[in-house]
């Protein structure tokens, strides 16, 4: 890992380290909830914990770029740019479940070389960096080693997150699979990187939803792509799969063409 990495991810732990703090603060403590022109809520604590990251990264890093789901972009002219989801499933949050996630990225010239997903209320925190084994609380953590899709555990945020389209395909992949369960926005990827489930289903995302995942994802030797096999970037269309390792993958996604 170079310097400039070692010094990113000392500041993307920091910053892990306060959000968790302020999140602590209002979990399960009646926050105000207002709802977003889009239909999704956001609470005090989503702003608080963004305007903070912002703050912490573009102090120590002036030279890059910030991309916040709550304040958007501060440019894109950098080739490092921060990709931060303050808090990913505030629904969870508002309504007292510890499935949400703090969601933390480095993007290098496009590419996500560091991501951490860190649950605060279990005091989890999955840490990705490009080339490097993905650590659970600094140890190394691997995704399951299932190989048929009918083995499968498939977990699924929310079917509401689908067109009628989309539904479709992911009927016909439910169908191929052991079992699916809804729930738990980016915990679920964490849960993959550590072998508790097989595979990720999910669209309508936005890059804030998946940019950190996919180091994380793909350090634990999983696999990770749009619908298509394409790889994410910050312009994908927002349909996402995620596998325990590629030949599953590979089985996911002929299911949902």
């Amino acid at each position: 890992m170079t310097d400039s990495y070692l010094k990113c991810l000392d500041t993307a732990t920091l910053v892990a380290d306060r959000s968790r703090e302020i999140i602590r603060q209002g979990f399960r403590n009646h926050p105000e909830i207002e709802i977003k022109p889009d239909g999704s809520p956001v609470t005090p604590a989503d702003l608080e914990v963004e305007n903070i990251a912002r703050n912490m990264i573009l102090r120590d890093h002036p030279e890059h770029e910030f991309f916040g789901e709550e304040t958007g972009h501060t440019g894109h002219s950098s080739e490092w740019l921060w990709v931060i989801d303050p808090i990913d499933g505030t629904r969870s949050y508002a309504t007292g479940r510890p499935t949400f996630g703090t969601l933390i990225a480095l993007l290098h010239q496009g590419v996500p070389v560091i991501g951490i997903l860190d649950q605060p209320i279990m005091a989890e925190r999955w840490i990705g960096v490009a080339g490097r084994k993905t650590t659970l609380n600094g140890r190394p953590c691997t995704a399951s080693s299932v190989q048929e899709i009918t083995r499968t555990r498939l977990s699924i945020t929310s079917p509401d997150m689908f067109n009628d389209t989309q539904r479709v395909k992911v009927d016909a992949l439910t169908g191929q699979c052991g079992f699916r369960s809804f729930g738990g926005d980016c915990y679920n990827y964490g849960l993959l990187a550590s072998g508790h489930c097989e595979l990720v289903c999910e669209a309508s995302l936005k890059p804030y939803d998946y940019c950190a995942l996919i180091p994380i994802v793909e350090g634990a030797g999983g696999a990770i792509s749009d619908w298509h096999g394409n790889t994410l970037d910050i312009n994908s269309c927002g349909e996402v799969l995620a596998a325990a390792n590629p030949r599953l993958l590979e089985q996911g996604l002929l299911s949902l063409q």
